[in-house]
């Protein structure tokens, strides 16, 4: 699609036929890391001839599992697809050669790819190619589907998801740091989906110690198929008991530290850790640059379970991007733990602000999604 050229108009058949496609690639959520989640419908003559999901990393993009599924269907054919077809060569061949291949005469994708190694390309080489092509069909949805991929490779950062859960009056557990349960088994289970969607479960060593949580993906519904995400503990002076229980589960765990020599070190990672030296101090490790690491490790989306400190660091640092909060009909008391520890805060016009994109019952407790709003504090006093 030519740049300047005015925005394509896209009739009532092309949202329904994208809409079939974003519900295919939602099959993929909880298995295609790193790789985004895409879903292709192929139409000839108003009929669906072909459909198809990218299941996982290393198997058939969604093109070519359509493609396949339409067989000589498929000339002549509208794709529509989530994402702009690839042209470079990964774990699998060109999706845009393979669309040419099969002669399809028209393709629609939701969103371009934020991929630098196709931004763009991959529509090019279809339209120079004789391809009719339009993008930005149900772009939002596509977009927000893949919201991890999209800031990993515009922004060489995954997507950060802090979970907090708290009673009515913001606490998180007991002054002696007993919490369990303060919510129902309607949001653990919730939990455990966003766990299984995350390429990574972030934590802090204090709640590793009061808690010694798995951090693991569990209790889905039957179908779901899932990798278990890579727990990441933060732990600058290694204080991770060799028996804790995050050692002892399926998939990596990764100890990210100020020091990764000494007696401790190695009783680590006899026990299956790995661990990650980044720098910092005796109290914490530098975040941005721990994010940075998860990055370049092909994290998307990290899934944030700490304590008040870690959290309040992450949202002093502006480095959270979405809250997921689960809010319980209890009153704790004032003598409670708060939600996140932000010292830092001492006037009104300091306070972080969010914005509500969400509210949704679960049993008898509620979940917020909300959208910290970064910067805000800084453009009210300029």
């Amino acid at each position: 699609m030519s740049e300047g050229r005015a925005a394509p108009a896209f009739d009532p058949a092309d949202h329904a036929f994208m809409a079939r496609a974003l519900v295919l690639a939602r099959r993929g959520l909880y298995t295609t890391d790193p790789n985004p989640r895409v879903g292709c419908v192929l139409v000839r003559d108003g009929e669906v001839v072909g459909e198809g999901w990218h299941v996982r990393a290393g198997g058939p993009h969604a093109e070519i599992a359509a493609l396949r599924a339409a067989g000589e269907r498929a000339g002549g054919a509208t794709a529509y697809v989530t994402l702009e077809p690839c042209r470079h060569h990964g774990r699998t061949g060109p999706c845009t050669d393979a669309l040419i291949a099969a002669r399809v005469g028209r393709v629609v994708a939701a969103m371009r790819d934020p991929n630098p190694r196709v931004a763009g390309a991959g529509l090019a080489q279809l339209e120079a190619a004789g391809i009719r092509v339009a993008a930005g069909l149900e772009q939002a949805a596509a977009r927000a589907l893949n919201i991890g991929f999209v800031k990993r490779m515009t922004e060489g950062r995954p997507w950060v998801r802090l979970k907090l859960a708290m009673s009515l009056d913001g606490r998180t557990a007991m002054a002696s740091g007993e919490s369990r349960w303060i919510t129902g088994p309607e949001a653990r289970r919730d939990l455990h989906r966003l766990r299984a969607r995350s390429a990574a479960v972030l934590t802090g060593i204090g709640t590793l110690l009061a808690d010694d949580p798995a951090l693991t993906a569990r209790d889905l519904p039957d179908g779901i198929e899932v990798s278990q995400p890579l727990r990441v503990i933060v732990d600058s002076t290694l204080r991770t008991p060799p028996a804790a229980r995050i050692l002892q589960q399926p998939g990596a765990t990764l100890i990210v530290t100020s020091q990764v020599a000494g007696r401790r070190a190695d009783r680590l990672r006899a026990a299956g850790a790995e661990l990650l030296a980044v720098p910092g101090d005796a109290s914490t490790v530098d975040l941005d640059t721990l994010l940075a690491a998860l990055a370049a490790r092909e994290i998307n989306e990290v899934l944030v379970e700490a304590g008040a400190t870690l959290a309040g660091a992450l949202l002093d640092a502006e480095l959270v991007d979405e809250l997921i909060v689960y809010m319980a009909p209890l009153l704790l008391g004032d003598g409670a733990r708060g939600l996140a520890h932000l010292p830092t805060l001492t006037r009104m016009a300091d306070r972080l602000e969010v914005a509500w994109r969400e509210t949704r019952a679960l049993g008898r407790d509620w979940r917020i999604t909300a959208i910290p709003v970064k910067g805000a504090c800084a453009a009210r006093e300029s």
